[in-house]
């Protein structure tokens, strides 16, 4: 059995949280920053909010204390990018050099441009950080529906540690050491989802969507190259899979977003009206850096214009369509 404390009441973090209570009878404890959120669960027996239909169960430690981190197995970082610092600021102190640290955050932080786990590993002195991503979605994890997705780290033992700890019958995970690849694909394929949102919204059809999920991915590996990734692991969980499930899904809040924008409304509001939405906040990073190093990202230029510098959805499209005619990289 594992102690298990998972940072962030959100989503992702209660739907691990519920099936690893469920499925491997370890002991977890859930920290929000917001005690009326852990009330409100309580009160409720579920996040009504974030997985309404799924039952918390008692077993579930809910707190505020962040004290909860100490002596743990695993620390779990269930926290949006632009919280992440802080968050790991708050825990740094309860930490110790045995505790296996996990993220499953997806962005880059504004500013420094920094990966999420370089983040943490800032502000928690650990060479046991494991990145947890893949395509899946909150709502489907918390229900047992059957899951994929890989378990990235330098340390192969902590990598492996977190396998055995999580797996399933319902949750299958892979081992990768490409963290970078992993991250990047993670973060970047949220801007394409929010993207393909607004082609939706939009009312185009299927061809717009293949065609951005297709060249959305090469602009990612592009990045990705740049930076140090292995161009093969855009092509599994992480890249692709991870694409296509938030590109094609209702679940997806990015997507969500996204189709607000094509109807008309502003970019301000449409993520106030879904909420959490990385890949807004991630696409102004993700152009930064794509400056800084040289790299060719039309994509994620055209949503950089239409997010934050009033760009019109529909000149965006033709921007795009009426590019330089070329041989299609492979």
């Amino acid at each position: 059995m594992a102690n298990i404390v998972i940072l962030g009441s959100g989503g992702f973090g209660l739907s691990l949280a519920v099936m690893a209570e469920h499925c491997g009878k370890h002991k977890v404890t859930v920290w929000s920053k917001f005690q009326s959120e852990i009330d409100e669960i309580r009160t409720h027996g579920e996040h009504v909010h974030k997985l309404p239909g799924v039952p918390i169960s008692e077993s579930i430690i809910l707190t505020s204390d962040i004290s909860c981190v100490k002596d743990c197995d695993i620390l779990l970082f269930g926290i949006p990018s632009t919280f992440v610092r802080d968050v790991a600021k708050l825990a740094s102190p309860y930490t110790d050099d045995r505790m296996v640290i996990v993220n499953t955050g997806k962005g880059l932080e504004e500013g420094s441009l920094k990966f999420l786990s370089d983040v943490i590993a800032e502000e928690i002195k650990s060479d046991k950080i494991v990145v947890l991503s893949g395509p899946s979605h909150a709502e489907e994890v918390a229900r047992c529906i059957p899951t994929t997705i890989v378990a990235a780290s330098k340390n192969l033992a902590s990598a492996e540690y977190v396998q055995k700890v999580f797996a399933n019958d319902y949750l299958r995970i892979y081992i990768n050491n490409d963290v970078t690849g992993c991250e990047i694909g993670g973060a970047l394929k949220n801007i394409i989802a929010l993207c393909v949102g607004i082609c939706d919204g939009m009312g185009y059809g299927d061809n717009t969507k293949a065609a951005l999920m297709t060249r959305g991915i090469h602009e990612i590996a592009r990045l990705g190259k740049a930076v140090g990734a292995e161009v093969a692991t855009f092509s599994g969980l992480t890249g692709i899979g991870d694409l296509i499930v938030t590109c094609t899904s209702m679940h997806s809040r990015n997507r969500r977003a996204g189709i607000l924008i094509g109807q008309g409304i502003s970019p301000e509001k449409a993520v106030e009206k879904v909420g959490t939405v990385e890949g807004y906040f991630c696409c102004k990073v993700a152009y930064e850096l794509s400056q800084k190093l040289g790299v060719e990202m039309p994509i994620t230029e055209q949503l950089n214009e239409i997010l934050f510098h009033g760009g019109d959805v529909r000149k965006a499209l033709g921007k795009l369509m009426n590019r330089p005619q070329i041989y299609e990289e492979l």
